[in-house]
């Protein structure tokens, strides 16, 4: 299928995407244009330094992007960073509910976390897992509130807020672009069990396997 352009979201009253609107088929087209890509793993160095920042914003961006959504879903995930298929570069998709259920998709190049004020940190200390430490859980404290800024697939500045577990998505992906996985925030117990959980389960989609 010919390559299509990626869409441009629209933004609320208040500059934040709306990603919350016809995501089923935003996310079939992305990826029917896309090939699914085999995941990197904990020890891959791709995944434990901080990536490159995006600065050509075109067919091969959005070919990754298309990418990255037919990877996403290929390993049954919620959020999927570029470094997670091996590529070095500022770049996540998501799909994702929030706290109340609501489905959002869409895509973040370049992102940061906004620092958020004290009264806004209320901590959920949820499970988490990770495609790229496939079959491992664990407890992780994070805010149920997130802010990403970043640039869409053409370059155009845009805000992605998030609650509950897509709050989480945006904090999880974010960590990624910049060489960190949940396991490097666990204390040496709950990482050692997390590789524990890992190295026990077995995968159920194709992995990159580290040398």
């Amino acid at each position: 299928m010919a390559q299509q352009e990626n869409e441009v979201l629209k933004v609320d009253g208040d500059g934040y995407v709306v990603d919350t609107e016809d995501c089923e088929a935003r996310e079939l087209a992305h990826r029917e244009r896309g090939t699914a890509r085999p995941i990197t793993v904990v020890g891959n160095p791709v995944l434990h330094r901080e990536c490159k920042d995006v600065t050509e914003f075109g067919p091969e961006l959005a070919q990754l992007i298309d990418d990255m959504f037919a990877s996403q879903r290929a390993a049954e995930g919620v959020g999927l960073a570029a470094n997670q298929i091996g590529v070095d570069q500022k770049v996540f998709v998501y799909d994702c509910p929030d706290d109340e259920g609501v489905r959002h998709v869409g895509v973040v190049v370049n992102p940061e976390l906004v620092d958020l004020p004290a009264e806004r940190r209320i901590l959920d200390d949820s499970n988490e897992g990770c495609l790229s430490v496939p079959t491992a859980y664990a407890s992780l404290a994070r805010p149920d509130y997130a802010e990403v800024t970043g640039q869409d697939a053409q370059g155009n500045p845009i805000k992605v807020r998030g609650t509950g577990y897509f709050a989480r998505c945006l904090q999880h992906e974010t960590d990624h672009l910049h060489g960190f996985l949940y396991i490097d925030k666990l204390s040496k117990r709950d990482r050692k069990d997390a590789l524990r959980q890992m190295a026990e389960g077995t995968p159920r989609y194709e992995t990159v396997p580290n040398d």
